[in-house]
């Protein structure tokens, strides 16, 4: 609605849409792609909080009528009800009149004996003595006429107008808390436990059916476990008619207790008159014929809105799985709204029942199914959570603007309205927010599991294809194209602003329930100018102040619930559905010597929920955990269900490697490269550049530079490290670190360190909790560690070993740890004697343990690999690798292999879905002897079988480990040329690929030695020209071997074939005749540097993931084989045999 207002200033009703590159827009899509990246965390967290707000729900609700203002609210029935004040200027007629009286003792002690005592003969003297009181006569009695009335009432006459008798001007009734005990002083003397007596009897009831609950007869009470502890005051009312002559005698012995009772009590008003009051309206009106046929009617056209647009879902997975998923948005933020208005005390039980999930539904479908289109309209071809990233930021800013039009709608209607509508409103509101939070956590997570279906491919296809053929449907007869605009939104009436009429439509009705007159004054009344609109007289405010009363006289009747008020009517109005009374102060009567200072102060909070939390929070707890454990499981199963299925169902058109080039970074080659799982990557050239690329989205910005000022210029780069969460880079020259921040671009100092003249063995950052600061760790060849604070200029040395090392690598250290979110880390080094170490973070040392193998000798150690999820590590030797349990240094297992070149070794830890141990392990490495790379798997023997058990929820416990029989399978490649082992289980390399010869203008000096030139032009620097001679060419593949139980074996695609569009950009890059530096940049994938061109060589669909650890092990978790089912025939090179 909001967007047809802005029609004159905007020239449309279209909501807008954000630029892609706005900033708004951007932060969206960064929260969208988080969240489908992180499908567990946040799928999990949001049900955890709906399940609380659910397990509160029933602990602040009662539909019980004894428990009524119990410490707990009342759920809203099938009626309309209120008690509200009329207006001054009401020429009403009061049905009856009530007058009360309050009786204190200190403050919150009302229960005690003696007050009770007190109050017994207060009530004895205003009313007659009503111990076991019985008024009911025979049918036949003779009528009192006035003139027998001589003075005071007796008991006879008095009992012969109570209403019991008869309805007549002259009835009467009342209530007392006093009746608990029948109105005698011997019972209440006697009562061994009055607290008991007054929850035991809180559903007795009076003469004229009407019960004693607690709300009626005691004021200022406080509940623990749904039971009354302490009551401020004990309220005695009585209710009667006009020419009622036990209302007259009140009156007049009030005024005479005012000054025959004064020395005992404290009474105000002082002369005992009670001349102030107030009409209200008590009403409990049910649901009528034409409410329920209105919201029969509303919930109908909700449902076919629902499953009008449903039906474009072909899927029958989806579509049951989507439409579960809203009404589960929806039934949360309802119950949330619920449990957050009791939990402040906003009384909803005044509006009935069934209206609250009426307007909730009609806000909430609107935004959810424009989420659900805008994924179906984003490309299937590009990331999964590139698809919600790109849907949530195309309407997440239509989402809020909505409700913030609504919210404000809500206030405004709230302002003007009666106390119950505005309490409804208030519910929409709250509803509102919680409805935009559980879209943007649950359904959005929701969404990002489906998109990963084939269901939602065809979804497109299906909604395409209906595009396509609305040119065939230009024949269609009028009415039936109206029907296709309004449920495509194509028109003014738009389903946009479905949910804001219906919410001031639902608003306008509900407030005709409440108009006194009915006819039209309460529209009116509304729409009036403020200055000439008759406001309802506000409730007078209570002039006893000194006395801290727990709770005044206003807000004592507006508590009175709707069961009273349904008693109440059927004694003095049985054909009715409300009646008016006229209200009078109470007279207060305060005990003498009570201490009415206030020992506490009224809690914002109801008390039930006080109670849950002193007597459900461990049960709560224990069930929370449950519940998020059992999300996180169900969605880990599921998801690896679809990934293990991905293989007979994705299109078989999309090529299992793809490329990505990125270019214009450098002018000459690039030397060296680092990235994080995030998917940033750091480039550095030898044209002293150092580009940041952002894969994902392939921008980039420049490390600025500067050679003539030494505290910028980080040349010569020996090693560098970025930081998992892709904020911090650290350049190591040989006298300084440089410290760049990423998010701010630009330097953030520099640290003066001594290598001792060697490059050292591994830089990487080191967090030490989730919200702070890295610190950097440089590992030096003379065995020494360093440890740099980032945020002030501290380091601190350690030792590592007394020899130098040969190799250093640091790693999540899980098995040290039960925080598997962020382990502490720790590091592994072999040095030049084949000592290992193992050094580990304690408080804020580093503690370095050399490891003892017992008999084994220490000898030929090239290598140390840790493997997190298992709890040990590797160590590679020149014909054998050992695996070693990290905790006892045990040798669990030595794996001959092949004569391997030194530093060459890497490792795959591979698990099946739905099994936690290790079910495969595969080594690789390169024979020194053939120059092959040699890849050699290990399986156990019996399918289904694991190779090794370990406890992953507590490493620790892991003891003495074995593993079973084996079965190994070797596997080799030829000319691997550079590759990486990915944690996604595939081996993915770039190596040359002879071609035919071909005629070339190519000078001597420009393929010796690996000199490099630009373009392929026969003219040199020299102007020299040589005739076309038979050339060899370099080219380049990429590879890919698959894991041994997978469908796919060896693939290969050209890498430098300038028919793509990314090497067409980049056509101009120098020519090489050899590989550049390979990272690992995500799970599938690795960068290359190809001269100045980094080329991002990707197996499958690429999810970075900023919450791995950052040293390539991807959180230490082994993965599953994700990318080993698609295939483009005409862009690989096919199966081929290995070995």
């Amino acid at each position: 609605m909001l967007w047809y207002f802005l029609y004159p200033i905007r020239g449309t009703t279209d909501t807008p849409k954000l630029a892609p590159d706005h900033g708004l827009r951007r932060a969206f899509e960064t929260y969208a792609k988080w969240t489908a990246r992180h499908v567990k965390i946040v799928l999990s967290a949001s049900t955890a909080v709906i399940f609380m707000f659910l397990y509160l729900f029933p602990f602040l609700y009662t539909t019980d009528a004894t428990n009524i203002t119990s410490g707990v609210s009342n759920l809203p029935h099938h009626v309309w009800t209120d008690a509200q004040p009329l207006g001054d200027m009401s020429a009403v007629e009061p049905d009856v009149i009530m007058r009360s009286i309050w009786v204190h003792g200190s403050y919150m002690k009302a229960l005690e004996r003696d007050v009770l005592l007190g109050a017994l003969e207060l009530q004895d003297e205003l009313l007659g003595p009503t111990t076991n009181f019985n008024p009911r006569q025979p049918a036949n009695r003779p009528e009192i006429s006035e003139a027998e009335v001589v003075g005071d009432l007796t008991p006879r006459q008095r009992d012969a107008y109570h209403i019991i008798n008869g309805l007549t001007n002259q009835s009467w009734f009342f209530h007392s808390p006093l009746q608990y005990w029948a109105g005698s002083a011997d019972n209440i003397r006697n009562d061994q436990d009055i607290l008991e007596t007054v929850n035991a009897r809180k559903t007795q009831s009076t003469s004229v059916n009407v019960t004693l609950r607690h709300s009626i007869v005691f004021s200022g009470k406080r509940f623990e476990e749904r039971r009354l502890v302490a009551a401020d005051a004990l309220v005695i009312t009585l209710i009667h008619l006009r020419d009622s002559p036990v209302g007259r005698r009140w009156v007049k012995r009030a005024e005479e207790l005012a000054s025959e009772r004064s020395d005992t009590w404290k009474i105000i008003p002082s002369d005992g008159r009670s001349t102030s009051n107030q009409l209200y309206e008590f009403q409990f009106r049910p649901l009528s014929w034409s409410d329920v046929a209105l919201l029969t009617t509303a919930y109908s056209i909700s449902l076919f809105y629902l499953l009008l647009h449903l039906t474009k879902l072909r899927a029958l997975k989806s579509k049951l799985g989507l439409m579960v998923s809203i009404l589960v948005q929806i039934t949360a933020s309802i119950v949330s709204s619920f449990t957050v208005c009791a939990m402040f005390k906003i009384d909803l039980s005044r509006v009935p029942s069934y209206a609250y999930p009426l307007v909730v539904l009609a806000i909430s479908l609107e935004n959810s199914l424009r989420l659900i289109n805008a994924v179906i309209m984003t490309s299937s071809t590009i990331s999964n959570s590139d698809r919600i990233g790109e849907a949530f930021g195309e309407t997440a800013h239509i989402a809020i603007a909505n409700r913030v039009q609504n919210l404000l709608i809500l206030w405004g209607l709230s302002q003007i309205t009666f106390p119950g509508v505005a309490a409804f409103c208030t519910f929409v509101a709250i509803a509102t927010v919680f409805d935009f939070i559980y879209l943007s956590t649950f359904l959005l997570s929701v969404l990002s599991v489906d998109v990963r279906q084939r269901e939602l491919v065809e979804l497109e296809k299906a909604f395409l294809s209906r595009t396509k053929s609305s040119e065939k449907d230009k024949n269609k007869p009028a009415w039936m194209e109206v029907v296709t605009h309004l449920r495509v939104g194509e028109t003014a009436v738009s389903t946009r602003i479905a949910g804001t009429i219906v919410v001031i439509c639902f608003v306008l009705t509900a407030q005709s329930h409440y108009a006194p007159e009915g006819s039209r004054q309460w529209l009116n009344s509304i729409f009036s100018s403020p200055w000439t609109r008759t406001v309802r007289s506000a409730p007078k405010p209570s002039l006893l102040i000194d006395i801290h009363q727990a709770r005044s006289p206003t807000s004592w009747l507006r508590l009175q619930d709707h069961e009273t008020a349904r008693e109440v009517i059927n004694v003095v109005k049985p054909w009715a559905h409300s009646y008016v009374a006229r209200v009078y102060d109470p007279i207060i009567f305060v005990l003498k010597g009570s201490d009415r200072v206030p020992d506490s102060r009224e809690s914002i909070f109801l008390p039930a929920v006080h109670d849950f939390l002193h007597h459900e929070i461990p049960n709560f707890v224990v069930l929370l955990l449950l519940v998020f454990a059992a999300v996180w499981l169900g969605t880990k199963h599921l998801l690896q269900d679809e990934y293990e299925d991905l293989g007979s169902e994705h299109p078989d058109d999309e090529p299992l490697i793809s490329v990505k080039s990125l270019s214009k970074g450098h002018k000459l080659d690039v030397v060296m490269m680092t990235a994080s799982p995030g998917g940033s990557l750091v480039s550095v050239g030898l044209d002293r550049a150092i580009q940041v690329w952002d894969v994902p989205i392939g921008s980039r910005h420049r490390v600025a530079s500067d050679h003539e000022c030494p505290l910028e210029n980080p040349f010569p780069v020996l090693s560098m490290a970025i930081d998992p969460a892709s904020k911090w880079l650290a350049l190591v020259s040989w006298q300084r670190v440089f410290l760049w921040n990423l998010e701010d671009q630009q330097w953030t100092g520099t640290r003066d360190i001594d290598l001792g003249g060697h490059k050292p063995e591994a830089v990487f950052f080191c967090h030490k909790g989730a919200d702070t600061t890295p610190t950097l760790v440089l590992v030096r060849r003379n065995g020494m560690g360093l440890e740099m604070e980032l945020e002030v200029d501290e380091s601190r040395d350690f030792t590592i070993c007394k020899t130098p090392l040969v190799w250093a690598v640091p790693f999540p250290d899980k098995s040290h740890s039960f925080n598997n979110h962020h382990p502490p880390i720790a590091i592994l080094t072999a040095s030049r004697k084949s000592c290992v170490h193992l050094v580990r973070q304690q408080e804020n040392e580093w503690v370095s343990t050399e490891v003892n193998f017992g008999e084994r000798e220490a000898k030929d150690v090239h290598c140390v690999l840790p493997v997190p999820a298992l709890s040990a590590y590797l160590i590679g030797r020149s014909r054998s690798v050992d695996l070693v349990d990290l905790e006892s240094s045990t040798i669990l297992h030595t794996f001959p292999t092949e004569v391997m070149q030194p530093r060459t070794l890497k490792h795959i830890p591979h698990m099946r879905a739905h099994q936690s141990n290790l079910t495969s392990l595969t080594l690789s490495y390169v024979s020194t002897e053939t120059q092959d790379l040699v890849v050699q798997t290990y399986l156990p023997e019996k399918e289904d079988d694991n190779i090794i058990s370990y406890c992953p929820s507590d490493p620790r416990s892991s003891g003495h480990r074995r593993l079973g029989e084996l079965t190994e399978r070797k596997r080799r490649v030829a000319n691997p040329g550079v590759w990486e082992a990915l944690p996604s289980g595939n081996i993915l390399g770039v190596r040359r690929k002879k071609m035919a010869a071909r005629p070339r203008s190519v000078s001597n000096s420009s393929l010796a030695g690996g000199v490099r030139r630009r373009g392929v032009g026969g003219q040199q620097a020299n102007g020299h020209h040589h005739a076309p001679e038979a050339t060899q060419l370099p080219q380049w593949e990429a590879w890919v071997l698959n894991h041994p139980e997978s469908t796919c074996g060896f693939e290969t695609r050209v890498l430098d074939d300038q028919n793509t569009a990314d090497d067409q950009q980049g056509k101009n890059h120098l020519m090489i005749s050899e590989v550049g530096p390979m990272v690992k940049c995500g799970n599938m994938s690795v960068a290359v540097a190809l001269g100045n061109v980094v080329k991002v060589v990707s197996v499958g669909h690429e999810h970075f993931d900023v919450m791995a650890d950052g040293f390539g092990m991807g959180g230490g978790e082994p993965k599953l084989n994700l990318a080993s089912r698609r295939r483009k025939p005409g862009g690989l090179r096919g199966l081929r045999p290995v070995g």
